[in-house]
C-alpha cells in the first residue's frame, strides 16, 4: 500500500508539473498574442508613416518643380528687361552725342542731316524707353498673376 501511496502522490506531483507547464504555456500564449498584436499594430503605424512621408515628398517634388519654373520663368523676363534697358542706355548715349553736335552746329550753323539724326536719336530713346517700360510692366505682372489668383481661390 505504501507503494500504491507513493505512486499516487508521484502521480500527484507529476500532474502539478504538467498542470503548471500547461499554465506556463497559456500564459506564453497571451503574451505571444499580445506581441503578435503590438508587432501587427506597430506595422500598420509605420505603413501610415510611410504613407504621410511620400505624400510630403510628393507635396515638396511639387513645389520645387513650381518655384524652379517661376525663377526660370523670371530670369527669361530679367534677361528680356536687361536686354531693353541696355538698349536704351544705348539710344540715350547716342540722344546725347547727338544733342552736343547739336549745339555746336546750333553755335555754327545748322545743317538738316544734324537736325535728322537728333530727331531719329529721339525717336529711338522714346522707342526704346517704352520697349523697357512695358517689358518692366510684364514682368510686374506675371509676379502679381499667382497673388491675384491665389487671393481669388481663397476662402472668403
Amino acid at each position: 500500500m505504501s507503494e500504491i501511496s507513493a505512486l499516487e502522490s508521484r502521480i500527484a506531483v507529476a500532474l502539478d508539473r504538467i498542470r503548471q507547464g500547461l499554465e506556463t504555456q497559456g500564459q506564453g500564449g497571451d503574451t505571444e498574442t499580445s506581441l503578435r498584436a503590438a508587432l501587427e499594430s506597430e506595422r500598420a503605424a509605420n505603413a501610415e508613416l510611410v504613407v504621410k512621408i511620400q505624400t510630403l515628398k510628393d507635396r515638396q517634388d511639387t513645389l520645387v518643380s513650381e518655384l524652379t519654373g517661376r525663377v526660370e520663368s523670371q530670369a527669361t523676363q530679367m534677361k528680356a528687361l536687361d536686354a531693353e534697358l541696355q538698349r536704351l542706355r544705348a539710344s540715350n548715349a547716342q540722344m546725347r552725342s547727338i544733342s552736343t553736335d547739336l549745339r555746336n552746329a546750333v553755335t555754327q550753323g545748322l545743317t538738316p542731316e544734324l537736325i535728322d539724326a537728333a530727331v531719329t536719336a529721339e525717336i529711338e530713346a522714346l522707342v526704346a524707353q517704352r520697349a523697357a517700360e512695358a517689358t518692366e510692366v510684364e514682368t510686374i505682372l506675371t509676379e502679381l498673376k499667382p497673388l491675384i489668383e491665389e487671393s481669388s481661390h481663397a476662402p472668403s
